[in-house]
């Protein structure tokens, strides 16, 4: 419990009766709680891996709980229109519905908004950026980057810091979270917050974690089917989202090598000879290498089913137009003109479904979403009188089959 005690020019911050000084940062001088030193509780089961966390960064709950909080504030925006939350939804597990995100002054991304499902064990961040490693770097991209302007907050940066330094409830959280330095509201701990807090998105509790750990009756009979056909060799899926996290990025502690995975699924097909559209080359507009056109990131399919709409520009609305419209005709650049792209990778090679098989491989795909996850209360908006603490319930695929989300 967190509460404030005024008396003169003293303003105190008072935690589990613990306080101490910091340096002022306004004209009161300021204490602050200090967290007993403990390991950090990740709230997972056994089975799950530890996520590696950067040693400049240590996992504590009251880091956690202000990266919390700033997560949903939209005084991080530079016009206070948006908050992180705004293109990751919890309900929708931490996605935003629309094709491409939307930045301030309504200005249209390029990209689809990627879940935040389990991101603690990603080895990289965004669709196309290796060299992105941490969260504390690609929240930058968002905040700062102007191609496309996002948050919008370049040559902001005093005014941000300004407003979280006269916020009633800041100072003392800053401070309880970053206790060994006297001036905590700073860009550089503010970005180790919401690293802090994204690190705590775990999602081990779906139907289909049950049946792998014992719960026979945890999924239908059409989701074991579709399990089937998801690890069979006719259609491959799983060459690519494979691994606890369905993906083949992936990190965690005591990995010596981290899995990066990059791969054309043959989307488009420009020119006849493989190239993306002319304002997205994927890997390529990173790398220079000719060999990179049209490679993004493969995203894990947890929760996968409430995520639509799909790939990199959000250009399929359901999971049946991403398997019967995309993989299944070789990537959907081969519905067109130019025909299958070339350069696409090897396991994008078409297959044959029935119907009840699409409805089979969807429930397996349906039973990887984690209702736990979508509505935990320690992911949510702490302000709850805020109107981005409410954001629609999702929508299962087979209810809206033929419609975009």
């Amino acid at each position: 419990m967190i509460r404030f005690v005024t008396s003169g020019m003293a303003r105190l911050c008072v935690v589990l009766g613990v306080l101490v000084m910091v340096r002022p940062v306004t004209s009161r001088t300021a204490f602050a709680a200090v967290e007993s030193p403990a390991v950090f509780q990740w709230n997972k089961p056994d089975w799950a891996p530890t996520p590696i966390v950067p040693s400049d960064d240590p996992m504590t709950a009251a880091k956690v709980q202000l990266g919390r909080r700033l997560f949903y504030d939209e005084r991080l925006s530079r016009d206070g229109s948006l908050s992180c939350a705004n293109c990751h939804q919890q309900a929708r597990a931490f996605t935003d519905g629309k094709p491409v995100h939307l930045g301030v002054n309504g200005e249209l991304g390029i990209r689809n908004a990627m879940t935040l499902t389990n991101v603690a064990y990603l080895p990289t961040y965004t669709w196309t950026n290796p060299l992105l490693t941490s969260l504390e770097q690609q929240m930058q991209v968002p905040l700062f980057g102007d191609h496309p302007i996002e948050m919008g907050m370049a040559g902001h940066e005093t005014q941000l810091i300004a407003a979280l330094s006269t916020d009633p409830k800041y100072p003392c959280q800053f401070a309880q979270a970053f206790p060994e330095d006297g001036n905590p509201i700073t860009l550089p701990h503010m970005l180790k917050a919401i690293g802090a807090f994204e690190r705590t998105l775990l999602s081990f509790d779906s139907p289909y974690d049950h049946y792998k750990h014992g719960d026979s009756n945890a999924i239908s009979a059409a989701a074991k089917r579709g399990e089937a056909l998801f690890f069979g060799e006719r259609l491959e899926c799983y060459h690519s989202h494979g691994g606890i996290n369905f993906t083949d990025n992936h990190i965690q502690q005591g990995q010596a090598i981290a899995e990066r995975g990059f791969h054309n699924t043959g989307l488009y097909n420009e020119d006849g000879l493989g190239a993306y559209k002319s304002w997205d080359h994927g890997l390529r507009g990173v790398t220079g290498n000719e060999d990179d056109e049209g490679a993004f990131r493969t995203p894990t399919l947890r929760n996968v089913a409430v995520t639509a709409p799909y790939m990199h520009d959000g250009s399929n609305a359901t999971l049946r137009d991403v398997i019967l419209h995309h993989y299944a005709v070789k990537g959907h650049a081969a519905l067109g003109p130019n025909g299958a792209n070339p350069l696409r990778s090897e396991f994008i090679e078409g297959f044959k479904l029935s119907e009840t098989e699409t409805r089979d491989l969807i429930a397996f795909l349906e039973s990887l979403i984690d209702e736990t996850f979508l509505h935990n209360p320690e992911f949510s908006n702490p302000s709850a009188n805020s109107a981005s603490a409410t954001v629609p319930a999702h929508t299962k695929e087979r209810s809206v089959h033929g419609n975009s989300n």
